[in-house]
């Protein structure tokens, strides 16, 4: 793994105990070992193991030692971990109900990943304290950010922030430059390069869910075939960015992608278009994949911003599914209301109102048709499923709702009635977005709505020869994929040139110049 800080905090959120003090759970919480999210990674890594052992003809020893070798830096927790052997006629359900990281509550379904259990059941020794003691609890805090890329560092927010001083972040206007560091000025004539080469300069905002911090698990780490040490080279990255990866999401995106498709993002058209917006964009998405959570217009985070120092700014107001998509049982009872949304985004336009600056622009973005997801994927293998073919995605939603870690247990559904429902109160929800655009006047910024765009996105792609399955991402079944992010991105400019113009701002003449003088500055 790379030998850099942030491996080290990785790692040593495993195994530091003072780390994992300060990792805690707050008061109020527990952190329970038969959490469904151990279920879930205890099936997930016995079915590797044993994938890993029929894929290179081993046994399951050697396949858990071949898998802890490819995560160096941890293999000897990695061993401690899992001190048990693995019976050819024993199945991933039933190893890890063994071990009690799978349990069955009284009047409850045992909740199973594999149709056909198979039925013999050896020995298996007991299953470390290691396991309970020595898991960490991690409650990301969606409004922070540090001098890292990761940890809610600069690939969720331009990198001119300072951790000491809240008063330093993207689009800031000040009177040393950020974008010109260390030489502001033009020894020709003395006049500030900002002054001269830079108009109409603004940023981009997003306020999102986990689509929008774009939410991905690698599918490499799903398929035992590929597996080898550079498959988990990523891995602190990943972990310490929550398993999101905005440095190429379709709102704030300015990396080239390693995660597959492409890069393209609202910010770096808007870059493309003015120098002057560099490095101005906040990614203020929250993931609660990890916590099970429901992420919704009710807890969207709140950008840094004042109305009086800052530049203008796009914000995109994008809760794509979370205000119906939850994994409770009584899913309809936990989806939002037509009345408990228009309230929530009013309370989030007041604020914005209070602290964006004049000149802004706000666009609300409808949800998404979830249907699409069961439509593309229920029949097809899941990449945990595709060496032997006894995984579907069906199987894989079935068997989170039976773990209540269903991200959407009203569209990952097997029952249409629920699935036409859910996207019936989505319809709802988002005709309560667009009346409030038609309807709502502010006096910073100026309101649009636009539709969630997978039609055009699907037909794109089409065009393009792809096939829709590939516009979610595979590993999760739920989740936009980068090719859809990309394409998505493709689609909100050019309805934005057509209709809205003038929230991009014209382009900026200087660019050349700029460029000339000051180079890339690192790449975006």
């Amino acid at each position: 793994l790379l030998d850099s800080t942030e491996t080290r905090v990785a790692a040593s959120l495993f195994v530091d105990p003072a780390r994992q003090a300060a990792s805690a759970p707050a008061a109020g919480k527990t952190f329970n070992p038969l959490h469904p999210a151990s279920c879930l990674g205890c099936v997930y890594v016995v079915s590797i193991i044993e994938q890993l052992a029929q894929v290179h003809n081993s046994t399951t020893k050697e396949a858990l030692e071949r898998l802890c070798n490819f995560l160096p830096e941890i293999n000897y927790l990695c061993f401690a971990t899992f001190p048990f052997r693995i019976e050819t006629e024993m199945n991933a359900d039933m190893v890890c109900y063994s071990l009690k990281l799978c349990k069955q509550d009284a009047g409850q379904p045992r909740c199973l990943l594999y149709h056909t259990p198979k039925v013999s059941y050896p020995w298996l020794s007991e299953m470390t304290d290691i396991m309970k003691n020595n898991l960490p609890y991690e409650d990301f805090d969606g409004d922070k950010f540090s001098a890292f890329p990761t940890l809610r560092g600069y690939h969720w927010r331009g990198k001119d922030c300072n951790d000491g001083r809240p008063t330093v972040y993207p689009g800031r206007r000040t009177q040393k430059s950020f974008f010109f560091p260390n030489q502001g000025v033009d020894p020709k004539d003395g006049i500030p390069y900002e002054q001269k080469f830079c108009t109409e300069s603004k940023g981009v905002i997003l306020l999102g869910d986990s689509a929008g911090a774009r939410f991905h698990i690698p599918t490499e780490w799903m398929t035992a075939a590929q597996l080898s040490l550079k498959s988990f080279s990523n891995l602190p990255l990943a972990f310490t960015n929550e398993l999101d990866w905005p440095q190429f999401s379709g709102t704030t995106g300015y990396l080239n992608s390693t995660i597959g498709g492409w890069t393209d993002s609202v910010y770096l058209r808007l870059y493309r278009r003015n120098r002057c917006n560099h490095r101005d964009f906040q990614n203020i998405s929250k993931n609660g994949m990890f916590l099970l959570m429901d992420l919704s217009s009710r807890n969207l985070s709140k950008p840094l911003l004042n109305s009086l120092l800052d530049n203008p700014a796009i914000v995109i107001y994008a809760a794509i599914g979370n205000d119906v998509c939850n994994g409770k049982p009584d899913t309809v009872a936990h989806m939002t209301t037509p009345e408990q949304m228009h309230s929530n985004v009013m309370q989030t336009l007041d604020y914005l109102n209070g602290h964006l600056p004049k000149g802004s622009h706000v666009i609300l973005t409808g949800l998404v048709d979830g249907r699409f997801l069961w439509d593309q994927l229920h029949k097809r293998y899941h990449p945990l499923g595709q060496l032997n073919n006894d995984i579907t995605y069906e199987q894989l939603y079935s068997f989170l709702s039976c773990l209540q870690a269903n991200p959407c247990n009203d569209w990952l559904s097997s029952n249409k009635t629920l699935r036409d429902l859910t996207s019936e109160r989505a319809l709802q929800l988002s005709n309560v977005l667009k009346e409030i655009a038609r309807s709502k006047k502010y006096a910073n910024f100026d309101i649009f709505y636009m539709d969630f765009p997978l039609v055009e996105i699907a037909e794109e792609w089409h065009s393009r020869g792809g096939e829709a399955w590939q516009l979610i991402e595979p590993t999760d079944g739920f989740h936009p994929s980068q090719i859809a992010s990309a394409l998505g991105a493709r689609i909100f400019w050019q309805k934005a040139l057509r209709e809205w113009p003038h929230i991009l701002g014209k382009e900026n003449p200087f660019n050349k110049q700029i460029e000339d003088v000051f180079g890339d500055q690192g790449g975006y």
